[in-house]
């Protein structure tokens, strides 16, 4: 019998999302999740299922100022020594630590696959900022992406696209699906006592984000604002209610602009909730909107489409391509008219409609759940070790080594 290899997973924290897919890869290889911190900076809450994997935690505070790049280095490299993997799976290339793990893997001659799910659109790009980040995904023998948009990012780099896998970006889909489903189908007492302690109206589009500029939040209260004036004008239906969950900096700017809208009656804030309470929110919801101005992914999208929820989704979000397809709708996020159609459509429509359309967000779930990140990054490994390890180049060195000091 062929022997798996086994593999260290490297995120900066292992909360929920990450625990489930590091589950979902233990069932076909040895893994160890490495985590920079212990603590993560949202309050997320431990996840329910035991860990089957083994897990190494390097600092046991998440802080502002992180630890030195030197110390950083020091703390990997002991455990990918304790670890000892055939293969080291690295978050991105130029976040916290990852160019500090790829130099301690270089070093130690330990083959690596990254994995990413940045795209030619997020953000502008620099002909000399390009080629460096040519030379960096050169260091890495396969790649564990998003979807299309990753791929096609990765390919351009360099990255030949026969070493590169799918299945990065996923979440617990049973835990939404039955979590939501229990709440959607309470008995009317039950249900309304949950509404009332949620402090949720009877209808409303849904968001979760970070309350931050690209998140597109005082546009989509723009936009929320003339589809509740038309909806009111017409007298058709009463127009839905809209709940943000989230926090940030941009909170107090928010509520400034809902005084001045008038709205602090029909939009919600109820803040930051933490894993165990997200279900509540997906499950009573009618629709659920992401209006970003720029996403890589947007793994609340799957939340969504995992909790039977249709959707309206900026068309610069990552997942665009994998997860909104017949189950709603995308919109240009720069266009505000256009995001306030969406919200009337999608109001208009029936009952009936709007669960045919939660109905074909199940069905694409499905192809999104945490085994697909098991399988891509067995895939991903598998190819690694068929491939003649590359010994990097004195340039290559210097430049892994400079950028490992300087970078975050």
């Amino acid at each position: 019998m062929e022997r798996k290899p086994s593999v260290a997973v490297i995120f900066h924290h292992i909360g929920p999302y990450h625990h489930a897919r590091l589950n979902a890869a233990a069932e076909r290889l040895p893994v160890t999740g490495i985590e920079w911190s212990a603590k993560g900076y949202d309050a997320w809450g431990a996840a329910e299922a035991p860990a089957r994997y083994h897990k190494i935690s390097l600092f046991s505070e998440a802080a502002d100022e992180y630890p030195a790049s030197r110390r950083r280095r020091e703390a990997f490299c002991w455990a990918l020594e304790q670890a000892n993997p055939d293969v080291v799976a690295v978050n991105g290339w130029n976040n916290f630590g990852s160019l500090a793990a790829a130099r301690c893997c270089m070093e130690q001659g330990v083959p690596m696959v990254v994995m990413s799910e940045s795209a030619r659109g997020d953000e502008p790009r620099t002909l000399w900022k390009e080629i460096i980040k040519r030379r960096i995904v050169d260091l890495y023998a396969a790649a564990l992406v998003g979807g299309q948009r990753h791929v096609e990012y990765l390919v351009e780099l360099g990255m030949p696209r026969e070493r590169i896998f799918t299945g990065y970006d996923v979440v617990d889909n049973a835990y939404f699906e039955q979590r939501a489903l229990e709440i959607r189908n309470a008995n009317p007492p039950q249900a309304d006592e949950t509404r009332k302690k949620h402090a949720l109206p009877e209808k409303y589009f849904l968001a979760s984000a970070r309350f931050i500029e690209k998140k597109n939040l005082l546009r989509l209260i723009r936009a929320y604002a003339e589809y509740r004036r038309r909806s009111e004008v017409s007298g058709e239906d009463a127009p839905w209610d809209l709940v943000l969950l989230g926090d940030g900096p941009m909170r107090d700017t928010l509520n400034t602009q809902l005084s001045t809208l008038n709205l602090h009656a029909h939009v919600h804030l109820p803040g930051f909730k933490p894993y165990d309470e997200l279900p509540v929110y997906y499950g009573l919801a009618k629709a659920f909107v992401h209006a970003s101005t720029t996403e890589q992914w947007g793994l609340v999208v799957n939340e969504a489409v995992a909790s039977e929820l249709p959707v309206i989704v900026s068309n610069r979000c990552g997942c665009v391509p994998e997860l909104v397809q017949d189950n709603g709708f995308t919109f240009d996020p720069a266009n505000e008219s256009e995001l306030t159609e969406r919200l009337l459509q999608m109001a208009s429509l029936s009952a009936d409609e709007r669960r045919r359309l939660g109905e074909a967000s199940y069905r694409i779930a499905a192809n999104f759940a945490p085994d697909r990140f098991g399988e891509g990054l067995e895939q991903a490994a598998a190819m690694v070790l068929r491939l003649p390890q590359k010994k990097p180049g004195v340039i290559d060195r210097a430049l892994l080594l400079a950028a490992a000091t300087c970078g975050r």
